[in-house]
């Protein structure tokens, strides 16, 4: 057993499944807040209804987001001491101003706004709640400078063997954050869009199956009531879920829009910042100019793909150029011609230091990993062009006010909740994993050994053993999977049990006199449900 490898499979498992969580809530966060408003300027109780009903779902995803998150930061010292000890001093800065400004905002105000409920006034309620979701999005971008200055080292120097901040400004506005913000913000969007989207339509669904909502002759919409069902099937519970599932869909292709616009510009960056990354991804093994379509590799010929049994099926000339360049003609370097020159500037050889354990010594590959690469790049693309044709479609099928009576549509429209998700997943692992050999990659405009960069074989703890990461892989594991299991039936109780079910005061008015639309005359047990 791999010491290196452990680690990395559990740095790897837990924040794929972590980041799960973290589009969704910055997503959502904003979409409530904008609900809300709406419910402020309008007094249309339908809008009430949505920021209560979405409200509920993005707390729930919110804890866990947070109890999956704490673990990450464990992991910086205890399985990856080494990487932590050189990059500390820069990291301490975007870290720090996460938790310190944008999270303890994010906390406060996301608490005063769950027991403010008739408690603050309107619009001070209102502005806990903006003011909860624009910190969600503030502790992203620190996160993400963070994380860009590792795949874009800039703003520091090399002292004692240890990157040490020199310029502060530089590092909070590296144009690889710059680009990437934009991206990961949208790409959040994307998820909330096909998540409001997908439990809408299953609603929706409902209501045509239940008979509760029908169609004309010409196939408009005309809406029921069911008073067995009393205000979870009333006029207005049908309000919610179309006007959820057209925002839902509306959103999603918007944010598609940025996604790609905000990627190409990505793309162009990382053509420059990290060539062989981007020769990985279109298993581009020559310099040239087309983007392959399909290429197919041997992965029993060495363990892996590499260039010697790549064969490219089929490409588009130019179109490879154009994502690096903005032009057709441009020739990008491929894998055979970057390999020599990152063995020229970097050294063929991991050093002969006791740092890097085993790997001391051994010549170093710096191809990642061509079928993560490959096809993370085209899952990341083929999931996120799925989502929003699935918006197009919900857009049109949804015009004449309702969806058809199609169980099979309502379970693609369910499923369909979880291809943003996946586009996100693989987008992250395809930026990670394309970074290696290196966690720390190194910045090609400054150039030499003696520059700012970390390989990845020198990062984890020399302390730990094999079998201790091997226990704390399988323990984190395990207790991600129950989290996991937890988070899927709280999510699936509320939303099958619909508005209802995050205001109970609801049913409550239904049976007694004194009630009226905001519920019992108890407003602590309304605020406690809606928290609880």
């Amino acid at each position: 057993m791999d010491a290196l490898e452990i680690a990395r499979w559990q740095f790897g498992i837990t924040t794929v499944y972590h980041f799960l969580m973290v589009p969704l809530t910055i997503g959502l966060g904003l979409t409530v807040a904008t609900l809300q408003t709406m419910w402020h300027r309008t007094g249309n109780e339908h809008w009430l209804r949505m920021t209560k009903f979405w409200g509920k779902l993005f707390l729930i995803n919110f804890i866990m987001g947070v109890a999956t998150g704490i673990v990450q930061e464990f992991q910086f010292g205890m399985a990856w001491s080494e990487y932590s000890r050189y990059v500390g001093d820069v990291f301490g800065a975007p870290l720090a101003m996460e938790a310190l400004l944008a999270f303890f905002v994010e906390s406060t105000f996301l608490g005063l706004w769950i027991f403010g409920w008739k408690k603050l006034p309107k619009r001070v309620h209102l502005a806990t709640i903006w003011c909860a979701s624009l910190a969600t999005i503030l502790s992203a971008y620190f996160i993400l400078v963070a994380n860009s200055w590792m795949q874009h080292p800039v703003g520091t120097k090399l002292v004692d063997g240890r990157a040490v901040m020199t310029d502060a400004w530089a590092v909070f506005t590296n144009n690889t954050a710059l680009v990437t913000f934009p991206h990961t913000i949208f790409g959040a969007f994307a998820v909330a869009g096909g998540f409001l989207l997908g439990i809408s339509w299953f609603h929706l669904y409902r209501r045509r199956k239940e008979g509760v909502d029908t169609v004309d002759a010409n196939g408009h919409v005309v809406v029921g009531e069911d008073p067995n069902r009393g205000k979870n099937r009333d006029k207005t519970d049908y309000q919610v879920w179309i006007k959820s599932l057209r925002i839902g869909a509306s959103v999603a292709m918007v944010a598609f829009l940025g996604v790609a616009l905000s990627g190409h510009e990505q793309a162009k960056l990382m053509f420059e910042q990290q060539p062989m990354k981007m020769a990985a991804a279109e298993a581009a093994c020559h310099d040239g100019t087309g983007f392959s379509v399909l290429s197919l590799g041997d992965i029993t010929a060495q363990g892996a793909t590499n260039c010697d049994n790549v064969v490219a099926v089929f490409e588009i000339p130019g179109i490879l150029s154009f994502l690096a360049n903005g032009d057709f003609t441009t020739e990008i370097k491929g894998v055979n011609t970057l390999i020599p020159e990152y063995q020229e500037k970097y050294g063929k050889y991991y050093p002969s230091d006791e740092s890097f354990g085993q790997y001391a010594g051994q010549e170093i590959n710096y191809l990642p990993v061509m079928e993560v690469t490959y096809w993370g790049f085209r899952l990341m693309i083929t999931l996120g062009g799925l989502s929003a044709l699935a918006a197009g479609v919900a857009l049109w099928i949804t015009r004449k006010g309702t969806v058809p009576e199609s169980k099979w549509l309502s379970r693609l429209a369910v499923l369909g909740i979880a291809a943003p998700f996946g586009a996100n997943a693989t987008g992250w692992i395809f930026t990670e994993m394309g970074r290696q050999p290196f966690t720390v990659a190194p910045n090609p405009q400054m150039g030499g050994v003696d520059q700012v960069f970390m390989y990845t074989a020198a990062s984890v703890s020399p302390t730990v053993s094999a079998g201790e990461m091997l226990f704390s892989l399988i323990s984190l594991t395990a207790i991600y999977g129950v989290l996991l299991v937890v988070e899927l039936v709280l999510l699936t109780r509320y939303v099958r049990g619909g508005v209802a079910s995050a205001m109970p005061e609801l049913e409550a008015a239904d049976h007694s006199s004194s009630g009226g639309p905001n519920g019992p005359d108890n407003d602590d047990d309304d605020v406690l449900a809606f928290a609880y």
